[in-house]
């Protein structure tokens, strides 16, 4: 696996801001064999040929559980084969079939089946092609990583050795494996009834003379930098604070049921709200049909309560081939809207599947969760992180804990360096397990820079945060549509103030967006966001992040935030939302309708009662607002701010 740096050229007089064009990093794959389910006497053999110019790992045995292996194997190949961003309308394939479909009138089948093919191969040359998954071999386990081709799921496949009856140690390292639909088609022809072999390495000649014969395979993916980049952070993202629950398998059952049975409701909520109070069970709530599902595992043991909103729940239908497996599921919440982890244990597999909450395409909520994880590197984080890998190059895996008793320095340096190491490629975080271990994502060191951002319009906002060019000029919350936003970016090389604009809608998406910018009228946002756009949601962001830091502490230099509470009561659920807005203080409540507290309206349409109040000062409305917050606590209100 090699990564090539090559830029795409500017044209001269063209700002790099400006260039719309997608960077890709080559990744060359070559295999002895293409990996399949050979016949080894009475039973199979899974033989997966490993990259030639990686690691050269080795796994020799039998499979204990082929039953599980099976399952847990089309699970993966499920989530890197996924897509679901959405698609528009496009006639320019449909057309170009129709034309191809009367030039193929009176062809054979066979005939016909080789001009699709080479068609395909003239317009989407890699339209077939998947990233082969990452293989870790460690001393505790065998370990598979995929990553979805929108950039929004992640799955990891732990398999102790207890599953295998080893011929000989297994050899450690990291390595990809050719994995086709021709290997993920042989593996639904195993059988519980008969033995079943496994072979992990890339010196396989016997393996491919008892399988027919297959030639050396090489494959040469042109890899998006923001798959990469994607990958990257969504893994390192379960090092950051969360919170936990446990669910049994028929709890997650009952989800995909509900999922399965009813379509999503246009315009109507999406998510899963988790609904958390200490000492009494876990409720997840399907929206917008407001059904409760009472988890069965017994009461929450955290000692806050709240409500988390999770989306891409439709991901999770990628688990469904690993339920009549599963012993327990943990789930992991980092916040509303932001990433969530399961965790499957069955025994001796463990399945932990990541999800985004979004697409590639939905850059307001990436732009979000990008600012939650470190950027800077200093001299002391590189040094942690070169002492780390050392250490690990050692003992291959290890937890946070003994990796600070062996590492000398800060400890706030070493924590940043595990999560550098976690965003570069080189550590990956076991959230199964809690430990750190070695795995380098390709052998040659990955171009940070190209990766740090998503394009150069999105470095260019974050310069222009940093430069303090950026002001949120006016902020206005509109019940039932979302929260306006009106900024001012002044840009010193043009000479110019921009006004950009964003109406962000309580799911965390992009309503509206405008700019006066010279690229948002040439592109609006068929090529995404402009520089200013970005910029703005950042700076609102980062303002956010502050008055939620500013919570408990000093409530006196609190002038505008808005609060949601919720408490459920019978059938049904009562919202409660105050928002303050320096003398103003407005105050929302009633039932709740749907997933966005009303639909599209606000006001009256949707069935809540509105109430504002104007105070003499400042101080006199936050004194209001924060004696109401106070008042739904001790009510038994649970925090949906976020949710």
């Amino acid at each position: 696996m090699t990564d090539t740096t090559d830029k795409p050229e500017v044209s001269e007089g063209t700002r790099p801001e400006d260039d719309v064009r997608k960077t890709r990093t080559s990744i060359d794959l070559r295999y002895k064999g293409a990996s399949q389910v050979v016949p080894a006497g009475t039973g199979s053999r899974l033989a997966l040929f490993c990259d030639e110019r990686r690691a050269d790992v080795r796994v020799r045995g039998r499979v204990q559980q082929p039953l599980r292996l099976r399952e847990a194997l089309s699970a993966l190949y499920d989530v890197v084969s996924s897509d679901f961003r959405y698609v528009p309308k496009d006639r320019t394939a449909y057309l170009a079939y129709m034309r191809m479909r009367k030039q193929t009138a009176t062809m054979d089948v066979q005939r016909a089946q080789q001009a699709y093919f080479d068609w395909m191969a003239r317009n989407d040359p890699y339209a077939w092609l998947i990233l082969d998954p990452v293989v870790t071999v460690h001393p505790d386990a065998l370990i598979f990583e995929v990553f979805s081709k929108d950039e929004g799921t992640y799955a990891k496949l732990d398999v102790d050795w207890a599953a295998f009856e080893l011929d000989e140690p297994a050899r450690c390292g990291t390595t990809n494996v050719d994995y086709s639909k021709a290997l993920f088609e042989g593996v639904q022809r195993m059988r519980s009834y008969r033995e079943t072999r496994i072979s992990i390495g890339r010196d396989a000649v016997a393996l491919q003379t008892e399988g027919g014969g297959a030639g050396v395979v090489e494959k040469k993916i042109q890899v998006p930098d923001t798959w990469l980049r994607g990958f990257l952070q969504v893994q390192s993202a379960a090092t950051l604070p969360w919170t936990r629950l446990r669910i049994s398998a028929i709890d997650l059952y009952n989800v995909l049921r509900q999922l399965r049975l009813h379509a999503d409701q246009k315009r109507k909520g999406r998510g899963v709200r988790v609904e958390l109070s200490p000492g009494e069970p876990p409720r997840l709530v399907l929206e917008p049909w407001e059904v409760v599902i009472e988890t069965s595992t017994g009461p929450y043991k955290g000692r806050t309560a709240g409500v988390f909103r999770i989306w891409g729940r439709r991901r999770l239908m990628l688990l469904r081939r690993m339920l009549p497996f599963i012993d327990s599921v943990d789930i992991y919440l980092l916040g509303s809207g932001l990433p969530s982890f399961y965790v499957l244990r069955a025994g001796a597999f463990t399945f932990t599947l990541a999800l985004t909450g979004f697409t590639s395409a939905n850059w307001a909520q990436a732009v979000n969760f990008d600012l939650l994880l470190p950027r800077a590197r200093t001299e002391g984080v590189k040094r942690s992180l070169e002492s780390i890998v050392k250490i690990l190059g050692r003992r291959w895996f290890a937890s946070a804990t003994d990796i600070m008793l062996a590492v000398d320095g800060d400890p706030d340096e070493i924590f940043s360096a595990l999560q550098l190491g976690c965003q570069h490629g080189v550590l990956m975080y076991d959230l199964a397990r809690d430990v750190y271990r070695l795995r380098p994502l390709v052998d040659d060191e990955l171009d940070l820079d190209r990766i740090e951002y998503r394009n150069a319009r999105e470095r260019v906002a974050h310069d222009l945060v940093e430069a303090d060019a950026v002001t949120v000029a006016t902020e206005n919350r509109v019940y039932g549509v979302g929260l306006e936003l009106t900024g001012k970016v002044n840009v010193v090389r043009d000479h110019r103030e921009y006004r950009p604009q964003l109406v962000v809608d309580d799911d965390g998406r992009v309503k509206k967006a405008v700019c006066t910018c010279a690229f948002y009228r040439r592109h609006k946002l068929k090529e995404g966001p402009c520089a200013h756009l970005i910029a703005l949601r950042v700076r609102h962001a980062r303002e956010e992040e502050r008055r939620r830091a500013l919570r408990g502490r000093s409530r006196a230099e609190i002038d505008v935030e808005t609060r949601t509470y919720a408490r459920r009561r019978g059938g049904g659920e009562e919202i409660f939302q105050l928002s303050l807005d320096r003398r103003r203080l407005k105050l929302r409540w009633g039932p709740r309708r749907d997933a966005s507290f009303g639909g599209e309206g606000g006001g009256a349409r949707s069935g809540l009662r509105v109430q504002t109040l104007v105070f003499n000062s400042v101080a006199d409305a936050r004194a209001a607002y924060f004696d109401r917050v106070e008042q739904l606590e001790a009510r038994g209100y649970l925090d949906a701010t976020a949710g």
